[in-house]
């Protein structure tokens, strides 16, 4: 006979020896206002790539809440048995999508790993690493851009073909070695190009003033998008400003657990955005957990307000655009084209129809949709790093709902192009991984060139 809910998470969290009112630490438990609405229906499990791949309760939303409110009522405690679920979550909110009651699985568990961290903090290699990126290189835009230039160096210099050649990757894990088999071009991050302006000039009549987050790792792995981005706003008559004292959104870092972090970055983009109408972004984590800042504030009235009226500011790349009008190009993009919604777009922002409406607009797209578009790729962040396996399993599901007949793949995260570029190679396709707003750009370029030809101005 299938065991019962309840002994499965039983044997998942066993019970703690005394039980008390909670067993969360004071500072930022989670709310549970949160699961309160939760009723254990199921309708969340076939949205959850996790129990699909494992078919444990511990491993669905509704077990994960379930265990996050045993622990608030003192039935289990924080362990390593209570942190593994909580951590295997990819955190891709699909969960809430699927849910009649929208109870938001998503806050807990970044509230609930905030809880682990405070028990359990990470110690020995794990610890040295986890505070060498999410504290040492993340926040620090000039120590980001140092990286960059040492990886445009790897590749320039022929040391990249080299170590490809000699087979020394194969001393990697194989999901590193598979993540230095796709990397991007590096080029000049828009940062450090565009540091001695106070803004960048809408061509022609200026509409809007916007300013723009640039991202961490966006601006040194993908700074090509960001300046497709620039170039797309400033067609459109946006003087676009890019704030010089901007930091990492912090979404890597809630992720992880370190929500006095997340906090004090929150903090430095809210004073460095203040005098901005509109942040445009154009990365779906970074922009999720921007609109999101309010809830690293709750027990804080006056950071609150503030994160509430800069939350209401943050808007997708696509849904700028969409909202405030764009040239339709005119010039023909002649590819077979489909769409990936990334997680934080789709289910965190409930941005779906404006990125397909941008590219159903480029004329000379063959659109295809893609089955379950909406599905987690794996990415999650930095899960593909630390939870490889999953990872990997989440991605092969994803590529069989792939058409085989594209060239092009697009998507409005960095993350997500990363993991779907492994899963191309991984699969022998040959799409191209592209960012929705690098299609629109390349679109008003040919319009540019051929307005060039026709009046015969160079």
């Amino acid at each position: 006979m299938a065991k019962s809910l309840a002994a499965q998470l039983e044997e998942a969290a066993p019970p703690c020896a005394e039980a008390s009112p909670s067993n969360y630490l004071l500072k930022d438990h989670p709310d549970e206002n949160k699961w309160a609405d939760c009723v254990h229906c199921g309708m969340c499990l076939e949205s959850c790539p996790t129990y699909l791949e494992t078919g444990k309760e511990q491993h669905s939303p509704r077990g994960r809440v379930h265990l996050i409110k045993s622990v608030a009522e003192g039935q289990i405690s924080v362990t390593e048995q209570f942190a593994d679920p909580v951590f295997q979550c990819l955190d891709c909110r699909a969960c809430t999508t699927a849910c009649p009651a929208d109870v938001d699985v998503g806050g807990l568990i970044e509230e609930a790993r905030g809880q682990v961290r405070q028990a359990l903090p990470l110690k020995g290699w794990k610890g040295a690493v986890s505070g060498f990126f999410l504290k040492g290189l993340f926040p620090h835009p000039n120590r980001m851009q140092t990286v960059g230039s040492f990886l445009k160096l790897y590749q320039k210099s022929g040391l990249q073909s080299a170590v490809r050649k000699t087979g020394a990757l194969k001393i990697m894990p194989s999901h590193l070695a598979d993540m230095e088999a796709i990397m991007p071009e590096i080029k000049q991050p828009v940062q450090k190009k565009f540091k001695d302006y106070k803004f960048i000039p809408a061509e022609g009549q200026t509409k809007a003033r916007v300013a723009m987050l640039t991202g961490c790792i966006m601006d040194v792995m993908f700074s090509d998008i960001n300046e497709s981005t620039i170039n797309v706003l400033t067609h459109n008559g946006n003087d676009v400003e890019i704030p010089k004292k901007q930091t990492c959104c912090g979404a890597l870092h809630v992720h992880a657990g370190d929500r006095d972090m997340g906090r004090k970055l929150a903090k430095q983009n809210i004073e460095a955005f203040e005098d901005a109408e509109k942040v445009v972004v154009n990365a779906a984590g970074c922009g999720c957990a921007l609109k999101e800042y309010p809830e690293l504030f709750k027990d804080d009235p006056v950071w609150k307000e503030k994160a509430e009226v800069f939350s209401e500011k943050v808007q997708d790349i696509s849904k700028y655009l969409y909202d405030t009008g764009y040239e339709k190009p005119k010039s023909e993009i002649n590819k077979k084209i489909t769409y990936h919604d990334a997680c934080h777009l789709a289910h965190g922002q409930g941005v779906r129809h404006e990125p397909r409406q941008l590219l159903n607009d480029i004329p000379g797209v063959e659109y295809t949709e893609m089955a379950n578009s909406d599905t987690c790729c794996g990415s999650a962040g930095i899960y593909n790093i630390t939870n490889p396996e999953m990872a990997g399993a989440v991605l092969d599901r994803k590529m069989e709902h792939v058409p085989e007949e594209v060239e092009m793949i697009s998507m409005g995260n960095p993350g997500c192009m990363l993991q779907m570029a492994m899963g191309v190679q991984k699969h022998g396709r040959r799409s191209e991984i592209v960012h929705t707003v690098q299609l629109l750009d390349w679109a008003y370029q040919k319009d540019k060139e051929a307005m060039k030809s026709t009046t015969g101005k160079g």
